[in-house]
């Protein structure tokens, strides 16, 4: 008998010892799968801005800056350069040039600002003739040109050196994301606030010409879209929020058709930084939330859980990389009525350093150089 619990005690051993070397291999192998950080010639970041969207008709939007090499942070910083409120449900915003880009979905504007002051610079209207407010979602820029999509139906071109709205073209319901791939624009047409009846398609825009050239049909209310260095462009759709779930979705930018549906990956929102994408899901009626990592050039999940060294998340809600070194900063909305917080994790998941209560539902992080 002692014999017999001693060679199923062995056993035991040597299966555990396996799958620690079975485990210890895979995380080798998960590491080799990371793409070196390539020198893309951004110029290291000295500054962050960070917005946070606030409260859905609270007027409370902010703009927050923090110091990298000081590690001071301004949490009210618009509101102290400018003397007055940044507006209702910021959305988004960019910079190009020397200049910031805000886009303010309720309040229907899109505030400039000097990147090195924050001092404004302009407020663009975003209105139609007989006044009625766009509802300005997301920006996207090329060629010395800003183009913001709006919940109307359109999508603004904007000359970044006069500040003037110079065209607009009619896409499909509520755009809710735009970014460019082989010199057009593409647009996911959601149909968000036409509840039930969602969009499906992603409008083609020609740049040069700033006309539609196609719709694509894609999976029920499209939202973020992004694009990777051979053209692939990638979309969130969202479904009905129900039996209809979130999937992730790959087109082709060369011949503008739909290639890859990627039903067992349920996005809420994703990034692209060297051809990687950071991926997060929230379920919000369990209250969890993953973040993955997915290869743009083999089309697979790399990294199931990307944060490596068990720091919690607890409401992911917004996701953007460092161009110059690849750290991926995470906001974190909690929920969504305290303020937030932002993570900055190293390229292998581990927490660098983390800012807390920046404002109310952090949404979106930028970096400037000096």
């Amino acid at each position: 008998m002692k014999n017999l619990e001693f060679k199923y005690r062995k056993i035991g051993l040597l299966l555990t010892f396996g799958l620690m070397l079975l485990l210890a291999v895979s995380c080798d192998d998960m590491e080799d799968k990371l793409k070196p950080e390539i020198n893309t010639g951004a110029a290291e970041p000295t500054k962050l801005y960070i917005l946070s969207e606030g409260l859905f008709n609270m007027n409370n939007s902010t703009l927050a800056s923090y110091d990298l090499n000081s590690k001071t942070l301004v949490s009210d910083f618009f509101l102290t350069v400018n003397k007055r409120g940044l507006g209702d449900t910021a959305n988004d915003m960019g910079i190009y040039g020397s200049k910031m880009y805000v886009v303010v979905n309720v309040s229907s504007q899109i505030e400039v600002l000097d990147v090195k002051s924050g001092k404004s610079l302009a407020q663009i209207a975003m209105k139609n003739e007989k006044g009625i407010a766009r509802e300005p979602r997301y920006v996207e820029f090329h060629a010395g040109k800003a183009y913001v999509c709006s919940f109307d139906g359109t999508v603004a071109r904007i000359d970044t050196s006069t500040l003037k709205i110079e065209a607009f073209v009619q896409c499909g319901k509520n755009p809710d994301g735009i970014c460019l791939a082989n010199n057009k624009l593409y647009v996911t047409n959601s149909g968000g606030l036409s509840f039930p009846d969602y969009d499906n398609t992603v409008s083609v825009i020609d740049i040069n010409t700033f006309t539609e050239i196609k719709k694509i049909s894609v999976a029920t209310n499209p939202g973020r879209i992004h694009a990777d260095s051979e053209g692939d462009v990638y979309v969130v759709t969202r479904g009905n929020y129900g039996a209809n779930p979130y999937v992730f979705q790959r087109i082709n930018s060369n011949t503008d058709t739909l290639e890859d549906t990627f039903e067992d990956i349920q996005a809420l929102n994703f990034n692209i930084h060297n051809d990687t994408a950071y991926i997060y899901n929230f379920d919000f009626t369990n209250q969890t939330c993953w973040v993955k990592v997915f290869d743009c050039k083999t089309e697979k999940i790399i990294s199931e859980n990307f944060i490596t060294d068990g720091t919690e998340l607890s409401t992911p809600y917004g996701v953007d990389i460092n161009p110059a070194n690849g750290d991926v900063y995470l906001t974190d909305a909690k929920s969504y009525t305290v303020w937030g917080d932002v993570l900055c994790f190293d390229r292998h998941g581990k927490l660098k350093f983390k800012i807390n209560e920046i404002g109310l539902n952090p949404n979106k992080v930028v970096f400037a150089s000096p």
